[in-house]
């Protein structure tokens, strides 16, 4: 399935979305969408790794389909399930007519999709995002190797499904815990880490426009030096965009921006421990 946009028009696309990526994201996509592979995605929360899923969608026109991952999750919620309330029936209804056979209780019309059966039966329309797929454990990571290989999945009572086309599928994981090399073998991958300097601003003041040139300076200098700290939770992008925009509000209502950041400053450090550390540098 090639891309239907070029490397450069992939890049150009995205930043005009709003998501600023760096070479290796772009190329990363780019291959993904010209070889029909799952790309796996790693890096810290918050640093944009979902955003990459939902900013493609909004790109290509597609539907975004999202799994979200857990611990316990299992093939009824992520493949399909069967609607028990609508079989019963039909058995109420095709019991005064004779005998049931199992074949028309798991007929197609009685099979919920979830997000892997709906993004194989949709693989032109959609764009699959399996979010943080460490969260789940080792036995549903062993479940998607059938799909991840060959958009393909196995249904006891109806068959094997598959995809028309390779399915658009990213992969997201916060790497709380490894993943086999059976996975990763299938995907391609790519590590995002926390924004450059630069690259960080202009995310802010696109995302905060009414930002002064001094203070998303002064913002981004802060949000890095806080990174350096020994935190609990560094703050990712999303947290740095939320305290642009509270320090906006407040700056909007008179504060001056030294103080606007140090009063908005649990918008970008959420944690009590992690809020005594910061104070304690002084870096604000």
């Amino acid at each position: 399935m090639p891309s239907p946009l070029t490397h450069d028009a992939l890049e150009a696309a995205l930043t005009s979305s709003g998501y600023f990526a760096d070479e290796a994201l772009v190329t990363a996509l780019y291959l993904a969408l010209e070889l029909g592979k799952p790309l796996l995605l790693e890096g810290m929360p918050g640093v944009g790794k979902t955003e990459v899923a939902n900013t493609l969608a909004r790109i290509l026109q597609r539907t975004p389909i999202r799994l979200q991952c857990y611990e316990g999750i299992d093939a009824t919620k992520a493949l399909y399930d069967w609607d028990h309330a609508r079989q019963l029936l039909h058995v109420r209804v095709a019991e005064r007519g004779g005998e049931v056979s199992t074949a028309e209780l798991y007929a197609p019309q009685f099979l919920i999709e979830m997000p892997l059966l709906k993004a194989l039966r949709n693989a032109g329309t959609s764009v699959l995002l399996i979010d943080e797929i460490d969260r789940a454990d080792d036995a549903f990571e062993a479940f998607l190797l059938e799909f991840l290989s060959d958009f393909q999945i196995s249904i006891p009572e109806i068959g094997t499904v598959r995809a028309a086309q390779p399915v658009i599928a990213i992969l997201t994981s916060n790497r709380t815990r490894e993943l086999h090399d059976a996975l990763r073998r299938r995907c391609l991958y790519h590590w995002i880490d926390y924004p450059e300097r630069a690259r960080e601003r202009a995310i802010i003041e696109r995302h905060a426009p009414g930002l002064a040139g001094e203070a998303a300076e002064r913002l981004v200098d802060s949000v890095a030096a806080i990174r350096r700290l020994p935190l609990i939770k560094r703050p990712g992008i999303a947290e740095s965009i939320d305290w642009a925009q509270a320090a906006d509000v407040l700056h909007r209502g008179g504060a001056p921006w030294p103080d606007a950041l140090k009063r908005s400053l649990g918008l970008i450090v959420k944690d009590q421990e992690d809020l005594d550390t910061v104070r304690e540098a002084e870096l604000i």
